[in-house]
């Protein structure tokens, strides 16, 4: 078990941290905006990562003809953010975190539409499981009382794991010629600088010099932690591992999410939201089986 942990931290820890980011997120929501919380976590994560730069002694020229695609990229990030956030006000971190696990479905949806990629019976199966789920899982067995109003939570992190979808596929065409650490820190600078005239707008900055204990706890966990340490070690570990394997530690993050809610939130775990849950990672397993 030593050996395995030795091996895989880095992967497993960013699982970690991201699978425990909904809890923080809900702490922090009890006294900011999501946009303040989408703010402070940038501007935090860019701090780190600076100095993780300075010590590596990476270069911090400006290719202007790379910051087109950052640019892109750090509108749609910041948007997928918010949304996600505001979601998260309205519904449980439990049911966040099992709605999160559809992403790779709308990856490869999103890849048929516009990539041409085919349709085989395996993929055709797992989304229509996994999309059973997520029905099962909103609704809670109810399904004729399924509306937007009722469920507006689960509905805009379900459009999240949409703009996460996207965002995938634009960073993966994308042409970006800077390390990958330096290509994020970038792209964190300027998602901090896409929303911070809405802080100003809300007059949300005051409320920084006025947070508990705990909320600032949980804003350095999802700055540092979530947006700094997780994504230094993630890429890390895609350049020192196969991407097939880092890429498993993904079915774990609803698991982490779960679990964590339960003990920090006191959310129930419910043998519905289990099965649900469960349907879901089935259909992407199925949907990611080659």
């Amino acid at each position: 078990m030593y050996l395995y942990v030795k091996q895989y931290y880095k992967p497993l820890f960013s699982i970690l941290f991201w699978g425990a980011s909904f809890i923080a997120t809900k702490y922090s929501l009890n006294e900011l905006t999501p946009v303040s919380i989408v703010f402070i976590r940038q501007v935090l994560a860019v701090l780190f990562l600076g100095t993780i730069a300075i010590k590596r002694k990476r270069s911090f020229a400006v290719r202007l003809k790379d910051h087109f695609w950052i640019v892109i990229i750090a509108l749609i990030a910041a948007f997928h953010l918010w949304i996600q956030i505001t979601g998260l006000k309205y519904t449980s971190a439990t049911n966040t975190g099992w709605i999160i696990g559809i992403t790779p479905v709308f990856i490869v949806i999103l890849s048929m539409i516009f990539f041409n990629e085919k349709l085989n019976f395996s993929k055709g199966f797992g989304i229509l499981l996994a999309f059973s789920g997520l029905i099962l899982l909103i609704s809670k067995g109810k399904i004729t009382s399924l509306n937007f109003i009722t469920h507006k939570g689960d509905f805009l992190v379900l459009a999240s794991t949409v703009t996460w979808s996207i965002y995938s596929i634009v960073s993966k065409k994308a042409t970006i010629n800077y390390p990958p650490i330096m290509a994020i820190f970038y792209q964190f600078l300027m998602m901090a600088l896409i929303v911070l005239p809405f802080i100003f707008s809300e007059k949300a900055f005051i409320t920084f010099f006025h947070l508990s204990v705990k909320v600032w706890a949980a804003v350095l966990f999802l700055g540092i932690l979530c947006s700094g340490v997780s994504y230094v070690f993630w890429v890390e570990a895609l350049k020192e591992m196969d991407a097939g394997v880092v890429g498993a530690f993904l079915y774990l993050e609803p698991f982490v999410t779960v679990v964590t809610a339960w003990l920090l939130l006191n959310e129930e775990i419910t043998i519905l939201t289990l099965t649900s849950g469960l349907i879901i990672i089935f259909g992407v397993i199925l949907v990611n089986r080659k």
